[in-house]
């Protein structure tokens, strides 16, 4: 017998949706439902029928470390082919991240996933926030945190990553208004970084007096 992978569970009754459909029609790493559905319009009349894939990847963590002492950050690269599919340099530079687990609390999946992919182990966190990436086609959910950390030299930090998940992360640590300028010269080409590093380049004052 059939069973509905708990991943992809069946959409949420709402007043402003009718689901005449709910399909898994993928059950993958990441299951992918397709849904016939109308929704009730701005003017309170009913839409046409809809039809959309969603792709369900549940609840994720990133984390920017930040050393206030230093004044710097440590970012990561490494080969993302969804970029080399839309044409970009597929080694991206971004900030430390990964999934939930089931149950887990965000903040201890930050923690994991900075000590995972960094070699970092955060003595504070701060919340950034929580935002939809791909709004249009996935469910997930990210948790953005800046974590107060003891960086290295400036430089290369070494290589990390999950042997068993074939990862190979590098660890490269710049002074702040270095890792700014990247926002202004195109060197960040993925929301992750990008929200991250403006909310740091808010905030990085404060955090120099309250961090130190």
């Amino acid at each position: 017998m059939n069973t509905r992978p708990a991943k992809a569970p069946l959409i949420p009754a709402h007043p402003k949706i009718q689901v005449q459909e709910d399909q898994v029609v993928w059950d993958g790493r990441f299951p992918l439902q397709r849904v016939k559905f109308r929704f009730t319009r701005f003017d309170g009349a009913e839409s046409g029928v809809l039809t959309w894939e969603l792709w369900r990847r549940g609840r994720g963590v990133a984390v920017l470390p930040y050393d206030p002492a230093q004044d710097s950050v440590a970012l990561i690269q490494q080969f993302r082919l969804p970029a080399l599919a839309a044409g970009l340099d597929p080694v991206m530079t971004e900030c430390a991240a990964g999934l939930l687990e089931a149950g887990e609390d965000p903040l201890e999946a930050a923690r994991r996933e900075c000590e995972e992919e960094t070699g970092l182990k955060p003595d504070l966190f701060e919340k950034i926030g929580g935002f939809m990436l791909m709004q249009g086609g996935c469910d997930e959910v990210l948790h953005m945190y800046g974590a107060r950390v003891a960086l290295p030299p400036l430089g290369e930090a070494g290589t990390h990553g999950l042997q068993d998940e074939h990862e190979d992360i590098k660890v490269t640590v710049l002074p702040a208004e270095q890792a700014f300028a990247l926002l202004d010269t195109g060197g960040v080409q993925n929301a992750t970084l990008a929200i991250c590093l403006y909310w740091l380049r808010t905030h990085r004052a404060r955090l120099r007096q309250e961090w130190a």
